[in-house]
């Protein structure tokens, strides 16, 4: 036999010989329960106890028996290798019988070997020459620490000597987390102060609120792995005020009348406490007897006729001051423009008359009763002061040079395209400090308009006459961050899109505006519960909608898309979208994004993997972020389902060529917990994986990346780039770039011209026997399935055209628009630029006095035989009234070239006129 293999042979036979050994001595084992053991049988000194793995370290297991021949050890039901086995052997000097000590280490690898419900345990067995003798079972766990609480402290106000309860879970651990708790970063003894009380499921009882008690209270949980600490609930102790005793009435006065008072100080309110209510003080009549004899001297009659004498000398100084403004008054020739339109205000923007001795004047009154209006926000507590959002007032247009301007053959001098066309569509802002990154501002009146922050998928629609006539708003459009605003989730519920606020609120609309914004749903709605909320005035987050039980008496309808969700509101303010799981089926979309170092000149690299909800607006804050840091993106970003099974998300990097680059991990993967990810309200969320080159020669860098939820689906990702000549900044071909304008107002927000939807709305309003009407249209338009949200609304056909504005904003084609008119019978697809007059080519606006005019662009070509040559087409429409439209068809052609002749711009142009109300 070779002389390798007969130290392994001897191993196997003292092993074989063990088992006989042991399952001879079965029965005498047993008896080892009830009976002393006998001379000889090995008994243990010391036997191995529970132990936990801290993060990687290995923890060791000691066995100690005497007397003993061999000691091995059994872990899980197998035998552990010799060679794994620690052995020292002594003698006991009292008793001179030999003692054997053995020692194994388990490692963290070894114990996440193991599957199922059953812990990793290891027991050690002792043989002698009469017996053998096992060892109790020590369980090895490995040790972990949860980040989040299961439930948090919640901060209250209570009155004096009332009791106090605050709840809290801790984070799940092994070993168990110890709860412990902290007032202001102090630690609470219960046994010091007897007021407190921790209870078995660890929560913190206050018996009686003393004002003392007042503070931040945190709960503490920790283990042998980690300390965490629960959010601060603030506690609050108040005292309502108490009234003293009356005080003795006074003596009598002048007046006949006595008096007595009391006050608030048994107890004085404090720490935001009601103060008394009644009155401090009381009167009485005295009578007859009791009121003092007293006769008006001269000095009263002086002092009389003095009060009077000052009364006089004031009234006629008023009236020279008003004779001097009106004097003053009279002599102005101009106005300035009204100051009232800025948010809560809404004046109408009036035109002055003008004056017959100065008619050729342009000029627009103001009101001078106008002034600062408040918004009182959203985010209020019980004591402290309401925030507010306020806007000052200011013009809304810059004045005219010199105070007026004059019309000269119907033209302004200077510049006055510019001039009317702003004074029109009230598209020009005022310069406000305004975050322009997240927030997009207009001033719209009847006309409506369109707010979009680029990149983010988020927009609100303001469909014309949404706004009342004569008002004029300044509306803003503003996406929160998430750190900002907690909305309160609980269950299975998660964050399904940004949190969107459009306001002011309180605002006065005749119809609905639609907010545009991605959500991160799955595309099975059966799966899930979705909710739109609603941030109340107090602050509180309420449920205004839930999916697929809309009443269409709400003011709020909602429609889900594959990315997209449109919110219909009358109601602006704070919104967000959140989704309750029905089944373990049911998934969002998470956005997968890899980033690198633009630049590296370090043997050490390190990849990014974020993962994030599957929004526009998250993608675009980590996009700039890593702008910031000097990231590149190094592959395109990759969608993964991630389902509701309470499974954590694990990342891991393989395939490395071993020959230049390792891993600076510790272990095989990372892992991002489950609720950080289904929550969505953490930001950022990503994992860093370190990686080392053996050269700096070395440049090539070719791996897979392995994402995966636990006991579910995954993905695995090839990488193959170069790190150094690969070093541009981000790359925007993976982007939808959105170079739209934030804000648009007027006809320019909309692909239907006014009238022209005027015309279409008048014509599909009313009910048709054969089905013609609204009705139709929005099953061309595949809207059927919101056909009684529709039909509650004054106007169906504008609703529709508001929706099909929204989701063909970019690429909307009204030719399209005007084939599903045509296919529905309507002769008005006819009165579509492009479809009988031509090609659309672009629209303008401007105002002269009391009139909109609105010039659409168009060209169409006419074939003659064998000749084509280019016909211009002029046709006007005048708007007389709201009621009534005059519609009338000018062809001017050339007898020479049997043509239309083109404006001197060579464009054909209608033009559309609108007089103000």
């Amino acid at each position: 036999m070779p002389l390798h293999l007969r130290p392994f042979v001897r191993w196997r036979c003292s092993i074989v010989l063990a088992s006989l050994l042991f399952s001879c001595a079965g029965g005498e084992h047993a008896a080892t329960v009830t009976h002393p053991l006998p001379a000889g049988f090995p008994h243990f000194l010391v036997e191995p106890d529970d132990v936990y793995i801290v993060k990687n370290k290995p923890v060791t297991l000691t066995c100690r028996s005497t007397p003993a021949t061999q000691i091995y050890f059994k872990c899980n039901g197998e035998w552990v290798h010799q060679d794994d086995h620690l052995i020292e052997r002594t003698v006991d000097p009292a008793t001179g019988l030999p003692v054997m000590q053995v020692k194994i280490d388990i490692s963290r690898q070894q114990v996440e070997k193991i599957f199922g419900l059953e812990d990793y345990w290891c027991q050690c067995v002792a043989w002698s020459t009469t017996g053998t003798q096992k060892s109790q079972k020590a369980y090895v766990r490995i040790a972990y620490l949860r980040k989040n609480f299961e439930e948090e402290p919640l901060g209250k106000e209570v009155a004096l000597d009332q009791e106090v309860l605050l709840r809290c879970h801790p984070p799940e651990g092994v070993p168990t987390a110890e709860v412990e708790w902290q007032r202001n970063e102090e630690l609470i003894d219960p046994k010091a102060d007897p007021n407190f009380f921790i209870t078995v499921d660890h929560n913190l009882i206050i018996k009686q609120a003393r004002l003392a008690d007042t503070g931040n209270y945190t709960c503490v949980a920790k283990n042998i792995v980690a300390r965490r600490k629960s959010s601060s609930a603030a506690v609050i102790v108040y005292v309502d005020g108490g009234w003293s005793e009356w005080s003795k009435w006074s003596a009598c006065g002048t007046d006949c009348t006595m008096w007595r008072s009391r006050e608030c100080t048994q107890p004085a309110p404090g720490t935001g406490g009601k103060s008394c209510q009644g009155l401090d003080l009381q009167s009485l009549n005295c009578t007859s007897e009791q009121c003092p004899q007293t006769v008006s001297g001269a000095e009263d009659v002086a002092l009389y006729v003095g009060i009077v004498a000052v009364a006089l000398c004031l009234t006629l100084l008023l009236v020279v001051l008003v004779l001097v403004y009106r004097r003053k008054k009279a002599g102005l020739d101009a106005d300035v423009a009204d100051s009232s339109i800025l948010t809560t205000g809404f004046q109408p923007m009036g035109i002055k008359p003008t004056k017959p001795e100065n008619s050729h004047l342009l000029t627009i009154q103001p009101d001078l009763t106008t002034t600062t209006t408040s918004y009182q926000g959203t985010l209020r507590s019980r004591h402290d002061m309401a925030q507010k959002f306020s806007v000052s007032n200011g013009p809304l247009l810059e004045p005219l040079p010199n105070g007026s301007q004059t019309l000269h053959n119907g033209k302004l001098p200077g510049e006055p395209g510019d001039f009317v066309s702003r004074l029109a569509s009230q598209s020009y802002f005022k310069t406000l400090p305004r975050d322009t990154v997240n927030t997009s501002y207009g001033t719209f009146n009847f006309l409506g308009g369109r707010l979009t922050l680029p990149n983010t998928g988020i927009s609100l629609l303001i469909p014309p006459e949404a706004i009342p006539r004569g008002k004029i708003y300044e509306i803003y459009l503003t996406v929160q961050r998430k750190e900002d605003l907690r909305l309160p989730l609980a269950g299975c519920q998660t964050l399904m899109s940004p949190v969107i606020s459009c306001g002011p609120p309180g605002v006065v609309l005749t119809r609905p505006v639609i907010i545009s914004m991605d959500h991160c749903s799955d595309a099975c709605p059966e799966n899930w519960a979705i909710r739109l909320k609603k941030q109340s005035y107090e602050g509180t987050w309420e449920d205004v909608l839930l999916l697929g039980e809309e009443l269409v008496s709400e003011p709020y309808y909602c429609q889900l898309e594959a990315e997209t969700c449109r919110v219909f509101t009358e109601q602006l303010g704070r919104f967000a979208l959140v989704g309750e799981s029905l089944s373990m089926a049911a998934a969002k979309r998470l956005k997968l994004l890899l980033f690198a170092p633009a630049y590296c000149s370090t043997l050490e690299y390190t990849i990014r993997v974020y993962c994030t909800d599957d929004t526009q607006d998250l993608i675009k804050e980590v996009m700039q972020m890593e702008a910031q840091l000097g990231g590149r993106l190094i592959d395109e970003p990759h969608v993964l389902l991630f389902k509701d099974s309470y499974h954590n998300l694990r990342l891991s990097i393989h395939d490395l060529p071993q020959a230049h680059w390792r891993s600076k991990l510790l272990t095989g993967y990372q892992e991002i917990p489950f609720y950080h990810i289904w929550s969505g309200s953490q930001r950022y969320l990503h994992c860093t994986f370190t990686l080392e080159r053996l050269s700096v020669s070395t440049c090539e860098l070719s791996c897979t990346l392995c994402v995966w939820q636990v006991e579910g689906e995954g993905q695995s990702f090839s990488l193959d780039f170069n790190i150094s000549k690969d070093n541009r900044p981000l790359d925007s071909d993976f982007l939808l770039v959105d170079n739209s304008t934030p804000a648009l107002a007027g006809p320019s927000a909309f692909q239907i011209p006014y009238l022209i939807r005027q015309k279409i709305c008048s014509s599909l309003d009313a009910p048709c026997p054969n089905g013609a009407d609204w009705r139709l249209l929005a099953q061309r338009l595949k809207l059927e399935r919101h056909m009684s949200f529709f039909a509650s609304k004054a106007s169906p056909t504008s609703v529709i055209l508001d929706l099909w504005e929204v989701q063909h904003f970019h690429s909307g084609n009204l030719n399209q628009l005007a084939a599903v008119m045509a296919e529905i019978g309507k002769q008005e697809a006819m009165i579509f630029p492009g479809v009988g007059w031509g090609v659309l080519t672009h629209t303008h606006t401007y105002s002269i006095n009391t009139h909109t005019y609105i010039h659409i662009y168009t060209q169409r070509q006419t074939d003659r035989q064998t000749d084509r040559s280019s016909g211009w087409w002029v046709q006007e429409r005048s708007v007389i009234s709201d009621s009534s439209i005059d519609q009338r068809t000018n062809q001017r052609r050339d007898s020479s070239q049997n043509r239309v002749n083109p404006p001197c711009n060579a464009h054909t142009h209608t033009l559309l006129q609108h007089t103000h109300t």
